[in-house]
């Protein structure tokens, strides 16, 4: 059976450094031939293969075709929100404050916990389908709003349950070690234990593709860190890491020194840890979204980054607290404007290097032999996805050589 299509009459940003001078990769009267859900052929229309027969031709209309973006680091399966909270931080309350005084994460806590599975996956596929909306074709889900086994494989199998039912590929993190619930006051070893426990558990039922953590002076120590690490190890799971966002807690070479997929926030990080990330091929995950609602002022060290060639992926962070976006391409622009990315690095950002952020090579770009994920923009040129915002130039999303309703 001919599973063919040919994707033609637009021009195609195929972020393949191997095409062009600029990275951008662009083909001019370019178009995609894909079969089944990956890509067969990429170039000029003209050069089409001689004996390609497509089953099917659809006519882009000179859009813009860019990979489909991936926002690589969410928490969006959640009950409640923190607005209030908010509010408090604009009278003056710090996020250390609030967390200490038993609101941030917890509070987020209890309203999942009360939250009915059925409610869970309502409110995230609501999250999830404004992502979408915007070209997100790979999503990264993380737990940690459970804290206990059963609430923590709740909310993994909600995650689950999303990538069955739209046409989104989910990836799940678990973050039992996102911070100490309430019946563990005082026994912050003990619940890394039971976390180390419930992984295993949560394993063996399929619920988790990675391990999150937070290492942070309101989070876990390196040393707790390094067990929950060597849990996943264990198991054969790879890892990343929150590291850096608050203070420098020396968690950015702890997650290199596990060959992690990526170290996020790191507005903190040191010289050591972008020589240790760089040494262990980990990606820096900067999330502009947080950094903007807390009103931060010191941002990551790009320059450093840049530098050393490790590479720089872009997300949304999307979480209840501490940055309640729903805007991949937001994220892209502020990217821009408060770490001083380049648009082309802003772009890589939400597609090659997300998908290297969250251990994956078969997406990211539009190249032979990778997914048939990508998106038809009203766009001139892939630097608009970073310059535009408040408005959604997205045409058509290809997912899996399917075109979504």
């Amino acid at each position: 059976m001919n599973t063919t299509t040919l994707w033609r009459n637009a021009r195609i940003a195929t972020l393949d450094p191997d095409i062009g001078q600029d990275g951008w990769g662009l083909i001019e009267h370019g178009a995609v031939l894909t079969n089944g859900a990956s890509i067969a052929w990429v170039g000029q229309e003209a050069d089409l293969p001689a004996g390609a027969a497509p089953a099917r031709t659809v006519d882009l209309g000179r859009a813009l075709l860019t990979p489909g973006l991936i926002d690589c680091h969410t928490h969006l399966v959640y009950g409640g929100h923190r607005a209030a909270e908010f509010e408090m931080r604009l009278q003056g309350a710090s996020y250390e404050d609030i967390a200490r005084a038993g609101g941030g994460i917890r509070s987020t806590v209890a309203a999942t916990r009360a939250a009915s599975e059925g409610a869970l996956l309502y409110s995230a596929a609501r999250r999830a389908e404004a992502l979408m909306a915007e070209g997100v074709t790979t999503l990264e889900i993380k737990s940690g709003y459970g804290l206990s086994r059963d609430a923590e494989a709740s909310c993994l199998s909600v995650a689950r349950r999303l990538g069955q039912a739209l046409p989104l590929e989910v990836r799940t993190s678990f973050l039992g070690a996102h911070a100490l619930p309430p019946e563990f006051e005082g026994r912050s070893d003990d619940y890394i234990d039971a976390v180390c426990r419930w992984m295993a558990d949560l394993h063996a039922q399929g619920l988790i593709d990675a391990v999150d953590a937070f290492c942070e002076n309101i989070g876990f120590t390196p040393a707790q860190i390094r067990c929950v690490f060597e849990a996943a190890r264990a198991l054969g799971l790879p890892v990343k890491l929150h590291a850096e966002q608050l203070s420098d807690q020396g968690g950015a070479a702890l997650a290199a020194s596990f060959n992690a997929l990526s170290c996020d926030h790191l507005e903190h990080l040191s010289a050591d840890g972008v020589a240790a990330m760089r040494a262990a091929g980990t990606v820096a995950v900067l999330l502009p979204g947080a950094y903007y609602f807390l009103r931060e002022t010191k941002r990551p060290p790009i320059e450093a980054l840049r530098q050393a060639g490790v590479p720089m992926a872009v997300s949304t962070d999307h979480n209840p607290g501490t940055s309640p976006g729903l805007s991949l391409l937001l994220m892209a622009n502020m990217a821009c404007t408060f770490f001083r990315l380049t648009p082309l690095e802003a772009v890589q950002g939400i597609t090659v290097h997300a998908a290297r952020a969250l251990g994956l090579r078969d997406r990211g770009q539009l190249i032979a032999g990778q997914r048939a994920d990508f998106v038809a923009w009203d766009l001139q040129h892939p630097h608009e996805l970073a310059y535009w915002f408040g408005r959604n130039p997205c045409l058509h999303v290809i997912q899996n050589g399917v075109q979504r309703s």
